[in-house]
């Protein structure tokens, strides 16, 4: 089939550049933080053995450029595709109208592949802006390490960055809105994870909502909501790590009848085409789960599906 790929950004997604990668490569070099400080349990001595975070960043960004030549414009265009780096906008069923360097012009096609992925979620906490944020798409570009985190979201990457600041050395506090982490998880995982999560020197405090932010002088302020009580955090940088939401902003998909689910996410059937019968959806941008392997999974089914019925 002769395929048109548009990418907004970058190559490889989520996954190579803001997920898997960078958060795995982290992991790492805070596993083997734990390891050297713990090896007296090993009859082992290392002392003097401290954390160049530079260095950590520097790493992670090592691992993504080794990877990134598999997910790269060149692989893709030597593979048959025709890549093309810009914005996409539906005008119709089967237009859709390119904005790049070279201006705007429209492109046509029988099949159309939705499949913009994901975003963080950061709801209008008031102050939040003007403390300012990390999410899970920035934290990747700080190299100075935060002394004080406070990390909004007991999900799966609230719970996996904590516990990699706090093993490298930051004094790290998660807070959960919800009654315990990980909601999606059975009741007994949640609780082997808040109990590795405290033993690595992680403040947890699930049923604490933030409802404000402020800064008093040079100091960043918390407030959360514990049962009705006031509780405040100070920090020197704050996480928000709440979830992801579909990437469905600018594309005009509404205008030509592709509609949403109520959850955010491309409403699509048992075949993963959309309300448009030749406009299909995968990834992220589908759901329901949030995975690389699903979204290859879905994808390979798109165009099996698009092509041959």
């Amino acid at each position: 089939a002769k395929v048109i790929l548009i990418e907004r950004h970058r190559m490889g997604g989520d996954c190579l550049n803001t997920g898997c990668v960078p958060s795995k490569a982290l992991i790492k070099s805070a596993r083997v933080n734990h390891l050297l400080h713990t090896a007296g349990h090993y009859g082992l001595n290392t002392q003097g053995v401290t954390v160049d975070f530079s260095q950590v960043m520097t790493r992670v960004h090592r691992v993504i450029s080794e990877i990134e030549p598999h997910d790269s414009v060149e692989r893709y265009t030597d593979l048959g595709v025709d890549v093309r780096i810009g914005a996409a906008r539906l005008v119709s069923p089967w237009e859709v109208e390119l904005t790049d360097q070279q201006g705007s012009r429209r492109l046509t096609a029988q099949h159309i592949v939705i499949a913009s992925g994901g975003e963080p979620l950061v709801p209008p906490i008031p102050g939040l802006a003007e403390v300012g944020y990390l999410t899970s798409d920035s934290l990747w570009e700080i190299t100075e390490q935060p002394r004080r985190l406070l990390v909004l979201g007991g999900g799966p990457i609230g719970c996996e960055l904590a516990q990699s600041f706090a093993r490298l050395g930051s004094q790290v506090i998660l807070a959960e809105m919800a009654p315990r982490l990980l909601v999606r998880e059975d009741p007994e995982v949640s609780a082997v994870v808040v109990q590795q999560l405290q033993a690595d020197g992680v403040d947890v405090r699930v049923a604490h909502k933030a409802v404000l932010f402020r800064r008093d002088g040079e100091r960043n302020i918390a407030v959360l909501d514990q049962e009705g009580g006031a509780v405040e955090i100070e920090f020197d940088q704050v996480l928000v790590a709440l979830g992801r939401r579909a990437r469905t902003s600018d594309m005009d998909l509404e205008e030509i009848g592709v509609t949403l689910a109520p959850q955010g996410t491309v409403a699509v059937d048992d075949y993963l085409r959309t309300r448009v019968p030749n406009i299909w959806a995968c990834g992220d941008v589908a759901g329901p789960y949030q995975f690389t392997h699903v979204a290859a999974h879905q994808a390979w089914y798109v165009a099996v599906n698009a092509l041959f019925g």
